[in-house]
């Protein structure tokens, strides 16, 4: 997904490859139109599936589909450079696909076999990839903001050039650890990007249930941190967003809160059957589909041909079949890797088997 160049470049990472970045007021190329276009496509398309195979009992457990909120992955993560961090919450299976993961390996943790991306032990929910510097898919509540934080405190400590993208709930924002997190995260300028994927709906209960804060971007101003509203239905307000705020991330200048204004298609988990929504206002946002979204800017910037986008669709369609296969194909772990990676145990001499 790269995007066009400018005088001022920078490397950047999209399915794990390095691309050139764009300033923020400059137009995007094809190049990163397409890729926009197939990385969205792409979790699309795996999370119907999933959903699918829930419902054929061949997944298991707890399942959060990220259906409709494409744009929120995708635009950020052509925004980052090599080596940029990125935690998330529970609803986590689009953004290592964003980041570049392999999607078979993501497939098959959600089956819980060995191949899996957590080896088959971490599921639906927590999801990590080392290589691609994905720090999960946590299932507490809020409990990856301060990671986050930690996260940047260790980049900043070590003097590289890089950030951290911490990816919380609109519910989430109710822990305490979030305040705490921001606090720390502006006192020490930690260069942290915290992002609020605000869907509307914390599980079942609406924003304006449970908070009398309804514009939760300005939670960070509380902490005097640079805080912003970005309607993350588009991909391009969300690059443009994310590349400020890393900007000023890397300048040494700090935190960003970025409330990104998004909505899920599909209830808060399988078992969640979205009764307290009606037709009329999922449908409302389906008429702003961020993938539709960039498809009819393709066709209308004639950036690509309806061809193109057709043997996209194709691939991916193949793809996500082989995804299936892999995993179905795959071994259920084996008993005794129950007691492996539960424990980091140092090697220290005072400390015997």
């Amino acid at each position: 997904m790269a995007v066009a160049k400018s005088r001022s470049t920078t490397k950047t990472k999209s399915n794990g490859k390095a691309k050139t970045n764009v300033k923020s007021n400059e137009n995007f190329s094809k190049e990163t139109y397409m890729g926009w276009y197939e990385s969205m496509m792409l979790m699309r398309k795996f999370e119907e599936k999933a959903g699918q195979l829930y419902g054929q009992q061949k997944i298991k457990g707890f399942c959060h589909l990220y259906i409709g909120q494409e744009a929120c992955a995708a635009g950020a993560v052509s925004a980052l450079i090599e080596g940029d961090k990125y935690i998330t919450a529970y609803r986590d299976h689009a953004h290592p696909i964003a980041l570049g993961s392999d999607p078979r390996k993501i497939m098959a943790e959600l089956f819980g076999k060995e191949t899996g991306i957590s080896k088959g032990k971490g599921g639906s929910m927590h999801m990590f990839d080392k290589e691609h510097h994905f720090f999960g898919g946590h299932g507490i509540v809020g409990g990856q903001i301060p990671l986050g934080a930690g996260i940047a405190f260790a980049e900043k400590y070590n003097k590289t050039n890089n950030l951290c993208v911490t990816y919380m709930g609109d519910g989430a924002v109710r822990q305490g650890a979030f305040h705490e997190a921001l606090n720390l995260a502006m006192t020490y300028k930690l260069p942290v990007i915290f992002v609020i994927e605000n869907n509307g709906y914390a599980m079942g209960t609406s924003v304006e249930r449970t908070s009398n804060v309804t514009e939760l971007y300005t939670l960070g101003e509380a902490y005097d941190m640079p805080s912003k509203p970005v309607d993350a239905m588009s991909v391009e307000a969300v690059h443009k967003a994310m590349t400020e705020a890393a900007q000023r991330a890397r300048s040494g200048e700090g935190p960003t809160l970025l409330e990104f204004r998004t909505y899920r298609y599909k209830g808060h988990s399988m078992s969640d059957p979205a009764k307290y929504r009606t037709k009329e206002e999922v449908e409302s946002y389906k008429q702003r589909d961020p993938i539709e979204q960039v498809r009819a800017t393709i066709l209308k910037k004639k950036l690509g041909t309806e061809e193109q986008l057709s043997k996209i669709d194709a691939k991916i369609k193949a793809l996500v079949g082989e995804c299936v296969k892999f995993a179905e194909e795959s071994k259920f772990p084996a008993a005794d890797e129950a007691y492996k990676d539960v424990y980091e145990q140092p090697d220290y001499p005072f400390i015997k088997e």
